[in-house]
């Protein structure tokens, strides 16, 4: 079976998405109307902006989305989702890809959803960190015994966590876990503490917009982030997708339960390899490659 994923914050690059605009009638259309609608040139940030420009959280969220969901729909025909998954924001670009949201729909919430994230990180000082070279009950169990805010928040590979929490905890897990044998436990340069209690301002801003908005059932079963669970009902899709932002990202657990559900081959839609090398790091015995057009 054939499953298509795609990428989140972090994958985005200068340029991106300006060979599709330059080869597709189709492309150009869609990046066109994604500039009318969130009423800026977010196509000219994307192709001649500098990395700071795409840094920008109204900037890269947005740009990362479309990106990966107007590489599938110019993909056409070719483009045929037995199981779809996206990392964190990429989950929206899997809805849109899925025919589960419409391209402006999907587009709106991530918009609102950059800038809830980012209202959010304003108001407490939170970081991440990354953890290599740890089982996942270590990880769980430091995080469990320090007061204050740390959690788990991407279970990103076997041996790959991220931790999210406010600064002074999250400093603190990561010397506990160097402690306990870490091979790597370091800070992040992100914004704030993403998929962690402290996005419950965000969640609750975007839980309206979630709500008002219409969902349908998609093509293909949709494996969402915060149980890694195959969804195809509009209802379930947007209770995971609303919890999504204060719950962790169990990628791990996702990839494997498509393999276990018949997927032999991954295709990775949208900017960067980085979920390739997240597969390769959980299964060696599936077919692994990027969506090009």
């Amino acid at each position: 079976m054939k499953a298509y994923v795609f990428p989140g914050q972090g994958a985005q690059f200068p340029g991106m998405g300006s060979d599709l605009y330059e080869k597709s009638p189709l492309a150009k259309e869609l990046f066109d109307r994604a500039d009318s609608i969130l009423g800026f040139s977010i196509t000219s940030l994307m192709f001649g902006g500098t990395e700071e420009d795409l840094k920008q959280t109204k900037v890269t969220q947005p740009a990362i989305f479309l990106h990966s969901t107007i590489l599938a729909a110019v993909l056409g025909d070719s483009f045929k989702p037995e199981m779809v998954a996206g990392h964190s924001l990429g989950e929206f670009s899997a809805l849109v890809a899925s025919k589960a949201l419409s391209f402006e729909d999907g587009l709106l919430l991530v918009s609102k959803r950059a800038a809830a994230m980012q209202k959010a990180c304003e108001a407490s000082p939170s970081t991440m960190a990354a953890i290599i070279g740890l089982e996942d009950g270590i990880v769980e169990e430091v995080c469990s015994s320090i007061s204050g805010t740390v959690v788990p928040a991407n279970y990103n590979s076997p041996g790959q966590i991220v931790i999210s929490g406010s600064v002074d905890s999250v400093d603190k897990a990561v010397e506990i876990l160097k402690g306990k044998g870490a091979k790597m436990a370091v800070r992040l340069a992100v914004g704030g503490a993403f998929h962690s209690p402290l996005m419950e301002p965000a969640k609750i801003e975007l839980e309206e917009a979630i709500r008002m908005t219409s969902f349908h059932h998609p093509v293909c079963p949709v494996y969402q982030n915060v149980n890694a669970n195959p969804a195809t009902d509009p209802e379930i899709i947007k209770a995971n997708l609303v919890a999504q932002l204060t719950s962790p990202v169990r990628w791990t657990q996702s990839v494997k339960n498509m393999i276990a559900a018949g997927a032999s081959s991954f295709t990775e839609v949208g900017p960067g390899k980085v979920l390739q090398g997240l597969i390769r790091k959980i299964s060696r015995d599936v077919a692994i490659d990027s969506a090009v057009f």
